[in-house]
């Protein structure tokens, strides 16, 4: 059993540092240091069975210099003050400070998943291109996204810059905010900018007959989002497909736009936020064999690339960009992480011939289930939540439950320990003060 402290490290190349690609890092760091994994279920009793160990080298890829927490970007348009909070950058979470964590800002331009090696290319002047051997692979890119969804900004001095000139600008014209787009995204942004800033004038457009109409959520829940909103004094306009928006000028000769629809109903607004996009998933990177027609990664349900794939099972996929059941959601990306990091562990201890000790049960390969349809949707101070199990639920006490006080970004921070340095010593009264210590 005993440790592997003198043979090579494993090399892992997870590429994207999001609620996935964090959650593989970590959970796979965790198991391979003989501890439990912090997003695993909580072992029954404490044991004092010594663990094997075995060397890891993990290097992190993301666009960003930092973790964004995308679950809150309605409210980081609606709030300077979240903004800072929603984007904590990579140096400076605590539990990535690890001798054996490399954390690279910038893309991986391709993968030979024969050769396993990938290409990368830095970001920044000077933009260095290199090649990243690895023995083990996790593609958590998630989707690419437009703003509003998420920022266009890759640092975040300019993510700053760019959210705070959103929101000022939203708040100091005489015409409000017309948001377009009646799914998740729209709906949350227009009910955080009206539940923050009440005095504003807010309009939600919708080209179907309901809101949440490409989701596949039962229509209770879809009737209890309209009221909800409607209650948060937002104004909703369904059926009105937008044609286009022109620059235009009030009676006053103040600048300010002009949104037109199909139906032939003209207004003006001082800033229009497109909330409607189609989001594709990022994996230009890997070979065409590994991919949908949609670009979607073709995974088994251990999360390994399906077998069509050379070296298939060196090779993980998880979160939005998987090829898998359910509604795309930071929980399932993080339990995917969780699942990949556990394989990949298994993976490790089989090639090395390694016996784990067995203590409540056998440690084993962890296959994903399918993930039916579920939802928690955040409504201004209320929320509503779905799940075949417990149905239609809503109030402040779903608020509570999903979100917290701050759109969850403390209920992930914590579920992944970030706030943690070398998994055990918890961090700085700075972390704490700002509500990122676990």
């Amino acid at each position: 059993m005993g440790s592997l402290a003198d043979s090579a490290p494993f090399r892992v190349l997870v590429i994207g540092g999001s609620y996935g690609g964090l959650s593989a890092a970590l959970n796979l760091q965790d198991l391979c240091r003989g501890k439990e994994p912090r997003c695993g279920p909580a072992p029954d009793k404490e044991h004092g069975v010594e663990q094997p160990q075995i060397p890891i080298d993990i290097t992190i890829v993301d666009e960003r210099d930092g973790f964004y927490h995308a679950i809150g970007g309605p409210l980081v348009l609606a709030s300077e003050t979240y903004a800072e909070k929603a984007w904590v950058k990579y140096d400076e979470i605590p539990a990535l400070r690890s001798p054996n964590i490399k954390v690279l800002q910038g893309s991986v331009k391709s993968v030979d998943t024969e050769e396993k090696v990938a290409t990368f290319q830095a970001h920044g002047p000077g933009a260095e291109e290199w090649e990243i051997q690895y023995d083990y692979l996790v593609a958590a890119a998630g989707l690419r996204r437009v703003w509003p969804v998420v920022p266009k900004s890759l640092r975040r001095k300019e993510y700053l810059l760019e959210t705070g000139d959103h929101t000022r600008d939203a708040l100091t014209g005489r015409h409000g905010v017309v948001v377009v787009g009646g799914g998740a995204v729209g709906v949350e942004i227009a009910s955080e900018l009206k539940d923050l800033h009440p005095e504003t004038k807010v309009t939600l457009v919708q080209s179907r007959d309901k809101l949440l109409s490409a989701e596949p959520l039962p229509e209770e829940f879809k009737d209890i989002a309209l009221d909800l909103v409607r209650e948060t004094g937002v104004h909703v306009l369904l059926s009105h497909r937008l044609d286009r928006t022109d620059e235009a000028r009030d009676d006053d000769g103040v600048d300010c736009y002009r949104v037109h629809f199909t139906n032939g109903h003209t207004m003006l607004a001082d800033q229009v936020v497109m909330a409607v996009s189609k989001s594709v998933p990022s994996t230009d990177f890997l070979p065409p064999f590994a991919l949908d027609e949609e670009g979607y990664v073709l995974v088994e349900s251990t999360l390994q690339f399906a077998d069509s794939s050379p070296n298939a099972s060196s090779h993980f996929a998880i979160g939005d960009l998987a090829k898998w059941s359910g509604i795309k959601r930071c929980g399932a990306a993080m339990h995917m992480g969780y699942y990949a990091a556990n394989n990949i562990f298994m993976s490790m201890v089989e090639e090395n011939g390694i016996e784990l000790p067995v203590i409540d049960k056998p440690r084993e390969v962890l296959k994903l289930d399918e993930i039916p349809p579920m939802m928690g949707l955040a409504v201004g101070k209320k929320a509503i939540s779905y799940w075949p199990e417990a149905g239609v639920n809503s109030g402040e006490d779903v608020m509570k439950s999903f979100f917290g006080d701050d759109l969850a970004f403390s209920i992930c921070w914590n579920h992944m320990r970030l706030g943690t340095l070398d998994l055990e010593t918890t961090v700085d009264e700075r972390f704490g003060d700002l509500g990122l210590a676990s």
